[in-house]
């Protein structure tokens, strides 16, 4: 028999796995071209040729002993300081290799940061909407979630409510810019007023409040926006990083975590989370992408593709009469639902082929996300659909 904690875990499985599992099923049916599957987060443009070329000058180059051993828990020396001196090229920051732990993708990354800060009972804050699955690594390490409400006329955090409930338990807040699953980038102004209210909660509560920004999709801009770097607004600050979306590289499970030294206990932290990465049962992050992606910190995925997308969805459903907010980066379009249950309105959708992730999956219901990190045509050839439900609705 599985254990009780299973149990809910697998009972509460991911509504979006759980959709993408049936988009396969009418696939089948139905043949692939006629589902507009915008249920998953999979980017669907080709990693950038640098990735090709990386790898194979790796394995023609390298020794393979080396190359496919055991490394450092923490990740290759040389790696870790090419990605810190990338960061320090882009942001004007000042990392060195010591500040680089290589992680299993950003998730890998979440986990060992939460194994390394949390006692059983402390909070972690999340601000919906959210990633659901912060639920299921906070409680991992038997900490506590708190959710901060969404804030539906912007999506940026509701700060009101985020000093509110900050407590004396409060180990760290988990902050996802661009967000999924609204595609908004929290501006400069609410970091620096989170910052500040951070401070002020520290210094009452005479406590260490870490903020984690979760950052697979900080390359993923459009518009010329910024995406602020949150060690320069906040000295406890610990950023996860993955290059699942920036290199179109989701499978291959590589990212890694920034601690700086100024963090509160910073070079504890750093050790402990080497010892994390193996205690998980990690022990390392994969040694070939380790090596591929040192060679590729300059190299994108095509940002265009999905600014194609992306204006032609959200141009396209704003004519139809749905109500949404642009997004500024990510892949995600979140559309408030034209009735209250936005369940019901996303089993309406799938009469005409259209699968969609119901808001309730990322605490804030009465909205539906659509990824558009699929083909062009499949957003066109989606839109009758979309016309057929607006009339229904």
């Amino acid at each position: 028999m599985i254990a009780e904690k299973m149990k809910k875990l697998v009972n509460n499985s991911s509504a979006i796995r759980a959709m993408f599992e049936e988009g396969k099923k009418m696939a089948e049916q139905y043949g692939a071209e006629n589902v507009y599957d915008f249920s998953l987060g999979n980017p669907n443009v080709p990693a950038p040729a640098e990735v090709k070329e990386a790898i194979l000058k790796e394995l023609e180059e390298e020794d393979s002993l080396m190359l496919h051993g055991y490394m450092s828990n923490s990740g290759y020396e040389d790696v870790r300081e090419a990605v810190a001196q990338s960061i320090n090229k882009r942001f004007g920051t000042a990392f060195h290799q010591k500040n680089i732990v290589m992680t299993v993708g950003a998730a890998g990354g979440l986990n060992v940061i939460l194994k390394t800060l949390l006692n059983p009972g402390d909070e972690v804050m999340v601000i919906a909407p959210y990633f659901g699955e912060y639920n299921s690594y906070v409680a991992n390490y038997d900490g506590r979630v708190v959710v901060v409400s969404p804030n539906t006329d912007t999506f940026q955090p509701n700060l009101t409510e985020l000093e509110e409930k900050i407590t004396e338990k409060t180990k760290a807040v988990i902050v996802n810019s661009p967000n999924n699953p609204t595609g908004v980038v929290y501006s400069e102004e609410i970091i620096q007023k989170m910052a500040d209210i951070l401070e002020k909660k520290q210094s009452r509560f005479q406590s260490d409040i870490y903020l984690i920004s979760d950052e697979p999709y900080r390359e993923l801009a459009y518009d010329g926006v910024e995406v602020p770097y949150l060690t320069k607004y906040y000295r406890n600050t610990i950023v996860a990083y993955s290059f699942s979306k920036s290199l179109s590289l989701p499978g291959e499970r590589i990212g890694y975590l920034v601690i700086p030294d100024e963090a509160a206990d910073g070079s504890e932290i750093q050790a402990a989370a080497n010892v994390a990465t193996r205690i998980l049962g990690y022990v390392n992050a994969p040694s070939l992408m380790q090596k591929a992606v040192a060679r590729c910190l300059d190299a994108r995925a095509d940002v265009p593709y999905y600014n194609r997308n992306r204006e032609t969805l959200y141009n396209g459903l704003r004519e139809l009469g749905f109500s949404c907010i642009k997004p500024q980066g990510a892949f995600y379009l979140f559309v408030k639902s034209p009735v209250e249950d936005e369940k019901i309105f996303c089993e309406a959708a799938k009469k005409y082929h259209i699968l969609l992730v119901p808001g309730s999956s990322f605490a804030c219901p009465g909205y539906v996300r659509i990824a558009y990190c699929v083909s062009y045509e499949t957003i066109v050839n989606a839109m009758p659909g979309f016309q057929k439900l607006a009339e229904e609705f």
